[in-house]
């Protein structure tokens, strides 16, 4: 977040540079533990400043565990050991351990980052009757947070346990939006505290490789806001990768974003589904507060408990959804292959399937024909179809158009189509300007922010950076020109009808012209006869006569005309051909246009005399 020097009159301080801020290589770690890294052969690579004065033991960089004196390294040694046969891929990394050097306990915690074993050692604050008090607590919390529950109730429940469990003064449970901005809808805080349920924070105050982080290592300690951090000792200029570590040291930015909150100390557990940031346990509490590793532990299984249970629900909430717009799709697929009239079939489920995507309104329209669905006029619907047609090349092909700020893409259609904002079209063909929209309402909202969202901009020691909020004290904003956002599973839906639309059209058009084929060969074969018959009765009429010739200028008429019609058949059973990839014999022949022009009047004046 903070610029170079030669970079700061070309680059402006933006949220793209907070967001490349390398906060998995900070060089440091917090206080309250030390770290060391070894490569497979049991050389240390990097170690943090205290280790000697915390382990009393001397791991610096270069040395060989091999080499290290028995007493008092035994001990560190055995763990590094067993973790050492796991970074050689002969055994699988271990458990997280107790360990007692230098007069103090701590928790050893490894793990591999590429090729080298990291190994933590905190410092235990708490006796083992505390910690079995913890694990009781815990237990019994999993067991709440197992039974099927609302989401809002399962999230409220989860803040009340954590916060029983850690001691945290606050603890608030975010729920993530479409555009990452995060909203307090659970919170358990001691009494005297400003409450912030209800209150939304923006996407900013989560730069991306913080969230991807937040992913990776689902639990996050902050034990002293205000504590100095230790630096790594290192022989290489390549720094370590400590995304997975426990004692990793916080970004400058965020200790002044919690220091202008007045926090201590800070806890966050995530709660990933589907292998993205769903939401967030934040616990705060506004001295130092070191949570033993063993609880943070069960904090994260009840996390993981959390987040079983609130997907399951969100499963079931949408396979209910799924399964009503599969039986939609179905019955408009059957009405659009089996109906002469296309658009017909997709005014009779147009209503549905708006329901179903929960839209307020819905037009159908191929070519001039438009059928309108729900309160929207019939202006507001021309002026999006004609943007639509206007735009449509920016489209990719036989992809859905979705939107909830209509007007903020256009700002004509602010007026023109008010008061719609989301807009999920559907071009199901684009020749003949075949389009089924599902429309939404302008939803002006007022947003409860926790503080206001903006950041400053602020001359730092390397030029000018981005500063964290200073006040979070409640900000109030009202939005205007957006709907209510279509979400995965209404896209998802979207997209399935969509596609199956098209496959039908293809499917009807291909019937179609098989069809087609079939009739003009038919025609052509069954009307050969009949001709035949009537152009040897016409000869026998004409050869036979009358006195005054009447009879025989009618045989040649009839010969005439059956000769024209024998002559379209063979244009009919030529085109079938072509249209079936057999090719055309061409004959050419000279003509005398004069005769054909008296020969076409005279069947003409015969027809109608």
């Amino acid at each position: 977040m903070i610029l170079p020097l030669h970079a700061q009159q070309t680059t402006a301080p933006t949220l793209d540079n907070c967001d490349r801020e390398p906060i998995h290589i900070p060089g440091r770690i917090q206080d309250h533990g030390a770290l060391v890294a070894f490569d497979a052969t049991g050389t240390v690579r990097y170690a943090s400043e205290n280790v000697e004065a915390l382990l009393g033991c001397p791991l610096w960089p270069g040395s060989d565990l091999s080499a290290l004196p028995q007493a008092p390294c035994s001990a560190v040694s055995e763990k590094v050991r067993e973790g050492l046969q796991a970074l050689r891929g002969e055994a699988e990394v271990p458990m997280p351990a107790e360990l007692e050097a230098g007069g103090r306990v701590f928790d050893v915690v490894l793990h591999v980052s590429g090729k080298l074993l990291v190994a933590e050692f905190e410092s235990r604050r708490h006796t083992p009757a505390e910690l079995a008090v913890f694990a009781v607590q815990a237990h019994r919390a999993m067991e709440k947070l197992r039974r099927p529950r609302a989401i809002d109730e399962l999230l409220q429940l989860a803040t009340q346990e954590l916060q029983a469990l850690t001691g945290f003064d606050r603890v608030m449970a975010y729920r993530f939006r479409h555009d990452s901005s995060g909203d307090v809808v659970a919170e358990s805080c001691v009494p005297g505290l400003d409450p912030y349920r209800g209150r939304r924070y923006p996407a900013s105050d989560i730069p991306a490789q913080a969230r991807r982080l937040y992913v990776v290592n689902t639990l996050r300690l902050i034990a002293d806001v205000g504590a100095p951090t230790v630096a790594l000792l290192q022989q290489t200029a390549e720094p370590l990768d400590m995304s997975a570590s426990v004692l990793r040291s916080v970004s400058p930015i965020h200790i002044e974003y919690l220091s202008n909150m007045g926090v201590g100390a800070s806890m966050s557990v995530s709660i990933v589904i589907n292998g993205r940031l769903w939401g967030l346990l934040a616990c705060h509490h506004m001295q130092p507060r070191q949570v033993p590793y063993s609880v943070r532990m069960a904090c994260d299984v009840i996390a993981q408990v959390l987040s079983s249970n609130i997907q399951n629900s969100l499963l079931a909430a949408n396979n209910g959804r799924n399964q009503a717009a599969a039986t939609l799709r179905a019955q408009l697929i059957q009405d659009i292959v089996h109906s002469d009239d296309e658009f017909a079939a997709l005014c009779r489920c147009a209503p549905e399937l708006a329901a179903n995507l929960q839209a307020e309104a819905a037009v159908v329209a191929v070519g001039a024909k438009m059928q309108r669905f729900g309160d929207v006029s019939e202006a507001a619907a021309k002026a999006i179809l004609d943007w639509l047609a206007a735009v449509q090349g920016e489209i990719p092909a036989d992809r859905l158009y979705q939107t909830h700020a209509l007007p903020l893409m256009e700002p004509t259609l602010a007026t023109d189509a008010a008061p719609w904002c989301g807009l999920l079209a559907l071009p199901f063909d684009r020749e003949r300007g075949g389009w089924v929209l599902f429309l939404r309402r302008e939803q002006i909202e007022t947003i409860h922010w926790g503080g206001r969202p903006e950041k400053e901009v602020r001359p730092g020691p390397l030029g000018p950076r981005l500063t964290p909020r200073g006040s979070f004290d409640l900000w109030k904003e009202t939005v205007r020109s957006t709907a209510e956002p279509w979400d995965m599973v209404e896209l998802d839906i979207a997209g399935q009808v969509l596609d199956e639309m098209q496959r039908a059209q293809h499917a009807r058009h291909a019937e179609l012209n098989r069809t087609r084929s079939q009739l003009m060969a038919m025609l052509g074969h069954d009307l050969r006869d009949p001709l035949h018959s009537i152009s040897m009765a016409a000869r026998v009429l004409e050869k036979g006569g009358d006195a005054d010739g009447r009879t025989g200028r009618l045989g040649q008429r009839i010969q005439s005309s059956s000769g024209r019609m024998q002559r379209l058949v063979s244009q009919v059973m030529d085109m079938s051909r072509l249209q079936s990839g057999m090719g055309i014999d061409l004959q050419v022949t000279r003509g005398d246009v004069s005769a054909l022009l008296a020969d076409l009047i005279d069947e003409a004046r015969t027809a109608h005399p």
